[in-house]
């Protein structure tokens, strides 16, 4: 057999060999398109990564970066942080219907539960035996003074940080909806 034919039946025999591979998945054209979409070419966040020194794929932001949309609070999670924040921060928001509306949904959403839907510290958590709040009308706070005399700067500070058992609610709500809490917060220590 010439080296010619044996040639022609090899090319013969992968071209078959082929076709009938390919045409074992019905739906498959044959063709790849974007195949960025299943073939994952980046790193995923905990891999290692060969293209920073300290081989992190997760890396921190460069150093005075603010992320987007972020508040700046510069007032420290300390007492004295408190007390200056009383004196100096007052909320930014007018007060309209609407604002406060919102401002009694969102308390009756995320505060209610622990401090009662008047403010009183009888909320659902608290009839189950966790500690109550003191109330915002008749009570004393623990960093001292009336609850009823707390400051717009004292209550944004300690919905940011949080307080003895109640934790910081800066993850959950955002910087103009705590203003909005303190609205109704304010119309609570009257009652």
């Amino acid at each position: 057999m010439s080296k010619m034919k044996i040639f022609g039946v090899t090319i013969v025999t992968a071209a078959a060999a082929i076709l009938a591979t390919a045409c074992n998945d019905k739906r498959s054209t044959g063709w790849e398109y974007a195949p960025n979409m299943y073939e994952h070419i980046a790193f995923e966040y905990d891999q290692k990564n060969p293209n920073f020194k300290d081989g992190k794929t997760a890396q921190l932001p460069p150093a005075g970066t603010i992320p987007l949309g972020f508040t700046r609070f510069d007032y420290p999670n300390t007492r004295d942080g408190y007390n200056l924040a009383s004196t100096e921060v007052k909320n930014p928001l007018a007060m309209t219907q609407t604002n406060y509306a919102e401002g009694k949904v969102l308390f009756e959403h995320f505060c209610s539960p622990c401090h009662g839907m008047t403010g009183q510290g009888d909320g659902l958590v608290v009839q189950h035996g966790y500690p109550a709040p003191p109330s915002y009308s008749k009570g004393q706070s623990s960093r001292g003074g009336a609850m009823k005399d707390l400051t717009d700067g004292k209550i944004y500070h300690t919905v940011t940080y949080g307080v003895n058992a109640m934790g910081s609610y800066a993850s959950q709500l955002a910087p103009d909806e705590r203003w909005k809490v303190i609205m109704y917060v304010h119309h609570l220590q009257t009652l």
